[in-house]
């Protein structure tokens, strides 16, 4: 093959100068390192943050992914620039320069019963407070559904955003978190100090 025709048939397949814009999917979402952990975010088409997850490992990341497949939508892509003001917020708020999110949200993800215990939490504990499963299961008039409530935050699909981490033992002991103790550790750190 001579050195036209090479250059013929590459000018044939000629790409454009800018890659193409993806349209937003019906879940777009990006995986990035935070200063608690790598973390999962996603948002449905309304622009609806869905999922703030942490995701350790590939094998967590793909249990997320079937997760928002099976009940959201399966047309799932990673299109970052679609959650960069998810991004510039959980990265504000970690660094200790906001102390609430704007972001709308959705509990697409949540059981009935978690939407009840995960809406109070939110409306009810402040930055730098702190409650117990045992005083949520009172405020949601559940008296007796203190480990029912630890269960529904430990299931919470808007970690950080819906903020399970000011959930602490009756002892005041932390206890268990989806980023582990030490981002729980941290995160109550810094509400305490901002």
């Amino acid at each position: 093959m001579t050195e036209h025709t090479v250059a013929a048939r590459l000018t044939a397949f000629s790409l454009p100068a800018m890659p193409p814009e993806l349209p937003i999917s019906d879940v777009s979402y990006v995986v990035d390192d935070t200063s608690v952990g790598r973390m999962l975010l996603a948002r449905s088409e309304s622009g609806a943050l869905i999922a703030s997850a942490f995701v350790p490992d590939s094998d967590t990341e793909d249990f997320w992914l079937r997760r928002l497949a099976r009940q959201v939508s399966p047309r799932v892509l990673r299109l970052p620039r679609a959650l960069d003001l998810a991004r510039r917020e959980l990265d504000a708020y970690l660094g200790g320069r906001r102390k609430e999110f704007d972001l709308p949200t959705a509990l697409v993800l949540a059981t009935p019963f978690q939407r009840i215990v995960l809406g109070h939490l939110s409306a009810a504990v402040a930055y730098g407070h702190r409650t117990t499963y045992g005083a949520l299961a009172n405020d949601i008039e559940r008296p007796k559904a203190a480990r029912a409530v630890g269960a529904a935050l430990g299931a919470n699909p808007l970690c950080i955003i819906v903020p399970c981490h000011r959930v602490v033992a009756a002892s005041g002991a932390l206890t268990g978190y989806a980023g582990g103790l030490a981002a729980k550790e941290y995160l109550l750190a810094l509400e305490a100090h901002t």
